[in-house]
């Protein structure tokens, strides 16, 4: 029976595509066009992409190393620079396995903490569209020192759970953080300071996305709503570093870095006190040379992409429908086209990753309040959804949202609001069975 079923949507895939003769098999949607991996194991997101020449195979297992690589305070042979105040010791300590991170405070085994982002809301930037810095801080709360060093804040984390129902009368319980920060040296915070948290995002995929043409993105943005259907997404705006101008963001919870060059700049320079070509030291020198950096970039921009599993399934066909019939797929696109890439493996790949890199208002709910370059408090950018169902089997206990106060995917479709509102309540309105069958596709992903 269930081969019989695969052979029938198998079959399905034919319909409407003109190049095939009638009822010759098509090969069913790969997830990250070929860069694509058959791997539905905790280590699926840490594969390398199978169309990758021996040249960058190579490439790729010396950018593993990088992202591997645990640093130390220095003087050290090897990985010197480590501080004097950070997050974490390495990228890896993050991204576990480079999946989503933990929503908990601190490190240790298997426990990826959450990040704590300040600025002000007033004040001079130091370049456009920039934020402006939290004296004491800067951007981003590091809670954890070299030994003989003060971390700059102990941060606490606490959760408020609200109760809610679904149209059926089905209850439910959603929770959402509350973060108490306590400056070491006794300084008390600034009354206006601006704060988020952030959860580490999964790390594959993100060199297709960075492929994806400007142009296509930039087609997909209504930020007039000209079209009147309640979703009005836009491109983020922000400071690319080494160009010294402004250019589009795509990367991170709220689209704030331009590329992926510099996004793990800031990723080594925020989070583990690593300066690098991009963040030097004010004197110009770095503690991480451009060929660690680059490999570490190489390394992200050169995994695979985890096929979708259970295609012929009937109640994630059955999913499939509701999902798209509630509008989700209006932020949440699943096909795009890459364009072209530094990296010959990327270019041209029809991919389907259920994201449109664009910003969106969720709402009041989920707002931060925090400004980051163009995006607004209440603006975030659409994450893509592949993989999705493998998050928890690669890291168990992880967390879904910016913040990880999602526990489920039901809990994270609970949350959307603002241009989101609409499908939410459909999902709230539906049967209990057909909420199933939605969450169902989303696991198959």
């Amino acid at each position: 029976m269930r081969r019989a079923l695969m052979l029938g949507a198998l079959l399905l895939w034919t319909t409407g595509c003109g190049e095939e003769a009638p009822g010759a098999p098509a090969e069913p949607p790969r997830a990250g066009g070929a860069t694509t991996i058959d791997d539905r194991t905790s280590l699926a997101f840490a594969q390398p992409a199978p169309n990758l020449t021996a040249e960058d195979a190579e490439r790729h297992r010396v950018g593993d190393a990088a992202f591997e690589a645990v640093f130390v305070p220095g003087p050290a042979v090897i990985n010197p620079g480590l501080g004097p105040v950070y997050n974490n010791t390495s990228c890896n300590g993050c991204h576990l396995r480079n999946g989503r991170g933990m929503p908990v405070m601190g490190t240790g085994p298997q426990r990826t903490q959450l990040l704590v982002r300040v600025s002000l809301p007033d004040g001079t930037p130091d370049h456009p569209n920039g934020s402006v810095p939290v004296p004491g801080f800067g951007f981003q709360v590091q809670d954890q020192a070299n030994y003989g060093v003060q971390p700059e804040a102990s941060v606490a984390l606490e959760w408020v759970e609200t109760q809610g129902r679904y149209a059926d009368g089905m209850a439910y319980s959603l929770r959402s953080p509350k973060v108490s920060i306590t400056p070491k040296s006794g300084a008390t915070l600034p009354e206006r300071m601006l704060m988020s948290l952030r959860l580490p995002p999964p790390v594959f995929g993100l060199g297709l996305l960075e492929a994806v043409d400007v142009s296509t993105l930039q087609a997909l943005a209504d930020p007039d709503d000209r079209n009147g259907d309640g979703v009005s997404g836009r491109l983020n705006e922000v400071w690319d570093v080494a160009a010294q101008a402004l250019a589009p963001g795509r990367f991170g919870w709220k689209a704030n870095s331009p590329h992926l060059r510099q996004q793990s700049a800031e990723a080594y320079f925020n989070d583990m006190g690593i300066s690098n070509p991009l963040f030097p030291e004010q004197d110009g020198t770095h503690e991480i040379t451009r060929d660690t950096l680059e490999a570490a970039v190489f390394y992200a921009q050169s995994l695979g992409v985890p096929a979708r599993t259970a295609l012929s399934d009937l109640e994630v066909v059955r999913g499939e429908k509701l999902f798209k019939s509630l509008g989700c797929e209006q932020c949440h696109r699943e096909t795009l086209e890459t364009g072209t890439h530094t990296v010959a493996e990327l270019v041209h790949q029809r991919i389907h990753p259920y994201t449109d890199l664009l910003l969106h208002d969720m709402g009041p709910e989920l707002a931060d309040g925090r400004p980051d370059g163009a995006a607004t408090g209440a603006e975030w950018r659409t994450p893509a959804l592949w993989g999705l169902g493998l998050t928890q089997t690669v890291l168990p206990y992880a967390a879904f949202l910016h913040d990880g106060r999602a526990r489920t995917l039901e809990e994270a479709i609970l949350w959307h609001g603002g241009e989101s509102a609409a499908a939410r309540e459909g999902f709230r309105g539906l049967s209990a069975s057909d909420r199933a069958a939605l969450v169902e596709f989303l696991h198959s992903l």
